[in-house]
């Protein structure tokens, strides 16, 4: 039977098993044969990553087009972002590569049972920051970082919450999961109509005895 996998990749790990430049890869936290990302997710961004021993799967999750699943991210960012700038986000940005199509942009408060980041994101007393959620329902090489600093908000950290339904709820930094599927006819009814949901009481295991483990023996 085919596998889906949730894993919450940590900050500086490559999304790839293969390795490079001896820098930590997806082998370093997965021991799980045939699986492959359905997407991916910089070295330098934390969150949710989708894997799966399903080529099929593996392509409608991660292709482009109207059906491509809304992702969610958690952004910190310098500086606080006022009204022209959520709606510049929410309208979408001009990059080299063009318009960003329209994105979900609101401010919120900094994400309840949040892990730390080693290393930490730096503290600068002088330069406010600001927790950002932000909703995009394209893919483009760092287009969260790139759109952010179009309108004068540098990111600091950057974590994929949500992939269409499913969430990073319960996991810890190096820690993953077996998926249930959404539905029966799952992928073939995969559209933007799925919502990850949200708790108001995020929690997550703490990092520290979770770290190169999984939630499965």
């Amino acid at each position: 039977m085919s596998r889906l996998l949730a894993l919450n990749k940590p900050f500086h790990v490559l999304s790839q098993f293969s390795p490079l430049d001896g820098k930590s890869t997806l082998k370093d936290y997965l021991d799980v044969p045939h699986v492959v990302p359905a997407g991916r997710l910089d070295y330098d961004s934390e969150g949710l990553l989708l894997l799966t021993d399903n080529g099929r799967w593996q392509a409608r999750i991660s292709q482009p087009g109207q059906d491509k699943w809304a992702k969610v991210y958690w952004v910190q960012v310098e500086n606080k972002a006022d009204p022209a700038a959520l709606e510049s986000l929410h309208n979408g940005v001009l990059l080299k590569d063009g318009w960003t199509l329209p994105a979900g942009a609101e401010i919120i408060d900094e994400p309840k049972g949040l892990w730390l980041r080693q290393p930490p994101v730096r503290y600068r007393a002088s330069i406010p920051t600001q927790w950002l959620r932000i909703t995009l329902h394209e893919g483009r090489n760092r287009q969260v970082r790139r759109m952010t600093a179009a309108v004068g908000l540098p990111t600091l950290r950057l974590i994929r919450y949500a992939i269409g339904p499913f969430t990073l709820e319960g996991l810890a930094p190096g820690q993953w999961c077996d998926l249930a599927l959404p539905s029966a006819s799952w992928p073939d009814d995969l559209s933007p109509s799925h919502q990850p949901k949200t708790h108001g009481q995020r929690r997550f295991p703490s990092s520290k005895k979770v770290l190169r483990s999984s939630k499965n023996p």
